[in-house]
């Protein structure tokens, strides 16, 4: 099956030849949930069935967000500064306070796109149903890449930002395995240059190739990547994730300077992808520890709670690992009152916490805020490559949503011409995007040991 087929060349493709099957109506009749539109000749998916379920493969991000129709709007304006001196006390004959204007910056958000391919051979859907095959295998296959395409959206809404590099060249860059599924095929990529002290490739290098087995990601020429670097993502082909949202602009390098030694980890420059310069979103509530692995303790929890507060938020819901959840449960422990065990769960949209009891030797909540683990949450990378534990992130749901654009769509392509092979191909859509309206009530812990 060619890989550079558009998304359009795809559904004229499917225009011509959905009708002429192999597998005749009698499948279509079994697959209750998809339905043909006569006028353009696609199948569609039902909004809010299958693809739209909890499906049983750890989406719990996806599935915990409200998802919202996406409406007429291209954006939002953000007011990051309500001017300096316009209000103060007025004294019988004293003047009044300076006029000043507050700082407007916007927003800009329009539907991203992710697609799902899968297929399978006319010979192996005919084998299929004989004695002792699995059946219908193109219904199987369907079924498998609607779980692929909703843990692809949930990976995409839990990449984080960016990563050291250990290795790289002027095409190419390298970061540890288990973190190389952050980076996608068309994010932009910036560079911070530990030993020029600078950021580069301000236009972006846009990602063509990753692998997850060596950690290599390929992008467009320029400066070449060196140990030390930087690498992170300044525009998504995808969905904007929430590290992305909460990760400070121009976030500090480190105490001693760049590049100077343990404190090189953390640089970034959001404001290559369009956020306007000057640390306009600094008060997202952002911990780390210079790239240097530490414990969870309660207070760093409990000093994400005051700041989020003191930011006129409230926290709705913590994300994290199961590594981050257990050392929170034995903390836990220790202040367990063996009185009210009666075990309780907490459900956050589709999903519902692990059962817990009220005085959190099982955790359900922290004063009260579900908790929910996620496999795909990101983790942090020390100065030493080493990949450490899992962030912890602490949402005022309040302001996060997955607008959806487009519904997820089902396309089938039988079009053994445009092909060239005997095949039946697939392709599920959803265009949407996540919208955090609100950085400064969103919370990160980072570089904590696993």
């Amino acid at each position: 099956m060619p890989n550079d087929v558009s998304l359009q060349e795809f559904i004229a493709q499917a225009r011509r030849g959905v009708y002429s099957g192999a597998l005749g109506p009698d499948w279509l009749s079994k697959q209750t949930y998809f339905t043909v539109d006569t006028a353009t000749g696609i199948f569609n998916t039902v909004y809010g069935k299958k693809i739209w379920h909890a499906l049983n493969n750890q989406t719990r991000v996806f599935n915990a967000l409200p998802r919202v129709v996406w409406g007429n709007v291209p954006g939002w304006r953000v007011r990051t500064d309500r001017g300096a001196g316009r209000s103060r006390p007025v004294t019988e004959t004293g003047t009044l306070p300076t006029i000043d204007i507050s700082d407007i910056q916007v927003v800009s958000s329009l539907p991203r796109w992710t697609g799902t391919t899968f297929g399978t051979s006319t010979k192996a859907i005919f084998s299929a149903q004989m004695e002792g095959g699995v059946g219908d295998v193109l219904a199987m296959e369907s079924e498998n890449a609607q779980i692929d395409h909703i843990k692809e959206i949930n990976q995409e809404m839990l990449a984080a930002s960016g990563f050291l590099v250990s290795t790289g060249a002027a095409t190419t860059f390298t970061v540890p395995a288990a973190v190389a599924f952050h980076f996608k095929i068309g994010d932009a990529v910036g560079q911070h240059d530990v030993s020029a002290g600078a950021f580069d490739r301000a236009g972006g290098s846009v990602v063509s190739a990753v692998n997850t087995g060596t950690g290599v990601v390929t992008v467009a020429t320029g400066t070449a990547f060196a140990d030390g670097d930087v690498a992170f993502i300044h525009s998504r082909a995808g969905f904007t994730s929430l590290d992305d949202a909460i990760e400070e602009d121009v976030a500090a390098a480190g105490t001693t300077g760049i590049g100077g030694g343990a404190n090189r980890v953390r640089a970034y420059d959001l404001t290559i992808g369009g956020r306007t310069a000057g640390t306009w979103n600094a008060g997202a509530v952002v911990s780390r520890n210079s790239g240097v692995g530490r414990d969870l303790t309660l207070n760093l929890v409990d000093t994400q709670f005051q700041g989020i507060r003191q930011n006129g938020g409230e926290p709705r819901l913590i994300v994290t690992g199961h590594d981050q959840y257990f050392r929170m449960q034995r903390l836990l422990n220790t202040v367990q009152r063996y009185l009210g065990q009666e075990e309780y769960q907490v459900g956050v949209g589709n999903e519902r916490t692990y059962p817990g009891t009220r005085t959190g030797l099982v955790l359900a909540t922290y004063q009260m805020v579900p908790i929910l683990t996620e496999v795909d949450c990101p983790v942090s990378v020390s100065t030493a490559d080493v990949v450490l534990g899992r962030n912890m992130y602490v949402l005022d749901t309040d302001y996060i949503e997955i607008a959806i654009a487009q519904p997820t769509q089902y396309i089938e392509n039988k079009d053994y011409f445009a092909a060239n092979a005997l095949v039946v191909r697939g392709l599920l859509t959803t265009a949407g995007e996540m919208r955090v309206r609100n950085i400064w009530t969103q919370g990160k812990i980072a570089d904590l040991s696993a």
